[in-house]
């Protein structure tokens, strides 16, 4: 069975063109093309497509707002973003707002297919560029998590405290520790004096204790 997919862009052109390529694969049918955001919620789900390609910046109502209310109302439709804007907000917005993927406009004929494939079979897909993009803000959002666990320490907890303390409440020794890290066993006993006073404990246990209350391990 062909997968079902509208086509949302304000510019016909681009859509004429988007209809003629998509047109030559025969596993992929395009069931309608709509302008705005407001058409692409009614035709969805009116029609309840497989896939819809998404601009974001239409008049009327935008393409991050129809793909919110298209996940609300039909869950099972795959929302692809497909657009000219690779800001972080936008994309954020995007993903956020319910898109399984994300690509620009200027991606290859073969891998919109790929993704439009890939959407039917319920998975995501994103281009290179903004994969690195949401990588890197869930390493930024890791580390303000974890920066804000630590902020009701003395002082926060360098990365390689934060291993000792993990393998510290898991029972280890000293010795144990240090032959798992590859340090020696009087520098593993340096920073455990660190880690209890940073913590303000006074013993290992406390310090275990301490770390699972701040969500440190």
């Amino acid at each position: 069975m062909a997968i079902r997919v509208l086509l949302a862009d304000d510019q016909a052109l681009f859509r004429e063109g988007l209809h003629t390529l998509l047109s030559f694969h025969v596993d992929i049918e395009i069931i309608g093309e709509v302008g705005n955001g407001r058409e692409a919620v009614e035709f969805t789900i009116a029609h309840q497509p497989d896939v819809v390609l998404m601009d974001l910046r239409m008049p009327i109502l935008d393409g991050v707002a129809a793909t919110r209310q298209i996940k609300e109302n039909v869950p099972a439709t795959r929302v692809i973003v497909l657009t000219t804007f690779d800001d972080d907000e936008t994309i954020f917005d995007g993903l956020r707002a319910g898109a399984v993927g994300y690509l620009l406009k200027d991606v290859s004929s073969d891998k919109l297919v790929e993704a439009i494939r890939a959407a039917a079979r319920g998975e995501g897909f994103l281009q290179p560029s903004i994969a690195a993009k949401v990588l890197a803000e869930f390493a930024r959002l890791d580390h303000h998590e974890t920066t804000s666990r630590q902020s009701g320490l003395i002082e926060p907890l360098s990365d390689r405290e934060l291993e000792i303390l993990q393998r510290v409440a898991a029972g280890a020794s000293n010795k144990e520790i240090g032959n798992e890290l590859f340090i020696a066993e009087g520098t593993v006993k340096n920073h455990v004096t660190n880690i209890l006073g940073k913590l303000g404990v006074r013993d290992r246990t406390q310090a275990a204790l301490r770390a699972r209350e701040l969500g440190l391990i």
